[in-house]
């Protein structure tokens, strides 16, 4: 039977919005991580049957085939096609569902799959801003949620969370510094080296600089700093820019192919595409969506919490992974133990890719057999994937 194996994982650094990736388009961004995989393997990429390329906001620049036009940019040869996936944050862990799907199936031999978002040059909301487009989820669906009147809101539906669950100012702000400390640990101790293709990149003054290093990563701040910021969803609320994930700019690829092919091509595979699962929650509050997929990954898998031995949960907001804790009874050293997306960023349409990228190279520096990745999404959704180290 054939399966679905990781051969390889590159990201570039995660920009800060406006930092130093914002003078590239996500095209050029995409290209990047493209051409690190074929220096990185050997790969030919004649050989690669689609490259599947997950974007959200696909308006602007971001309103073509991404996937197609980054094949494009790298150099790779015309025959090699590409295609944009959107499933809101999760669109390039979806996208390596795909690819590990068809693998599998027989349809694809070899795949690359991930993502790119350059939130500083198409911002988040940009699609809804297009004059005659409209609400993208239409009346009928407004008034099966809101018949009163009202519209989805995720950092509403932030705080929805915390308040159901009762966590406080201080927790949320808590697990933010966390995940600046652990992040700031992962870079000093170079654990991010590995997985970073460094982008060299222009200044506005023209000096030219090599970023191989997260921008967003914090050093020094404290609860009483975080306190003062503003809670901008809700009037005395408890969600602030500091216990939210980062508007940023990235992109990131994985090479996906079968075992016999990888051996073929003289490549060692990094882990195995074990499980993939969807779950949807309620589009209200939306972002509690990785807790049921967990559950049902784990069945799928016929595994227990205790089977893994690390947890990639993105961190849109503080609420969403306390909340996913809460639910799973998992350890929190194990979850997101090299920092989240409120520290390192979330370039929505990388993010799932970047996630990922992380998690493979965390499992395979640390000898840790399973490991899970889950993501919440607008409209209230889920992804989950269970790998496997080989």
């Amino acid at each position: 039977m054939r399966d679905a194996v990781i051969v390889d994982a590159v990201r570039t650094p995660v920009g800060k919005r406006g930092g130093a990736l914002s003078g590239i388009h996500a095209v050029d961004l995409s290209a990047h991580v493209l051409t690190a995989l074929v220096e990185r393997n050997g790969l030919d990429p004649a050989s690669v049957d689609d490259v599947v390329w997950g974007t959200v906001s696909q308006v602007g620049e971001q309103s073509g085939v991404v996937g197609r036009f980054a094949a494009l940019a790298a150099g790779w040869p015309e025959s090699v096609p590409g295609v944009s996936v959107s499933r809101a944050c999760g669109s390039s862990q979806q996208s390596v569902h795909f690819a590990a799907g068809l693998v599998t199936a027989g349809q694809y031999d070899i795949a690359v799959a991930g993502g790119v978002e350059s939130m500083s040059r198409v911002p988040m909301g940009s699609a809804r801003d297009v004059p005659g487009a409209g609400r993208a989820y239409g009346p009928l669906v407004l008034d099966r949620y809101f018949p009163g009147g009202g519209t989805f809101d995720q950092g509403v539906g932030a705080e929805l969370i915390a308040e159901r669950y009762g966590f406080t100012r201080a927790q949320l702000d808590q697990h933010a510094l966390d995940s600046h400390e652990r992040a700031a640990r992962a870079v000093d101790e170079g654990r991010f080296t590995a997985q970073i293709a460094p982008v060299t990149v222009t200044g506005p003054d023209g000096s030219v600089r090599v970023l191989d290093t997260d921008e967003g990563v914090r050093r020094g701040s404290t609860l009483e700093k975080l306190a003062t910021l503003k809670t901008p969803f809700k009037e005395d609320g408890v969600v602030s820019a500091a216990n939210s994930s980062q508007i940023s700019d990235g992109a990131a690829a994985l090479l996906i192919t079968t075992s016999e092919i990888a051996r073929r091509n003289g490549w060692t595979p990094i882990a195995r595409v074990h499980t993939a699962v969807l779950a949807g929650v309620d589009p209200v509050t939306m972002a509690l969506g990785p807790a049921p997929a967990t559950a049902k990954a784990l069945k799928r898998a016929g595994l227990s919490i205790g089977d893994i031995g690390a947890f990639e949960i993105n961190e849109a907001f503080a609420p969403v992974t306390l909340a996913w804790l809460r639910e799973t009874g998992a350890d929190y050293a194990l979850m997101n133990p090299l920092g989240g997306a409120m520290a390192i960023g979330h370039p929505l349409g990388g993010s799932g890719a970047r996630l990922m990228t992380t998690l493979v190279h965390h499992m395979r520096d640390n000898g840790i057999r399973y490991g899970l990745q889950a993501m919440c999404e607008a409209g209230g959704m889920a992804n989950a994937t269970v790998l496997e180290l080989l």
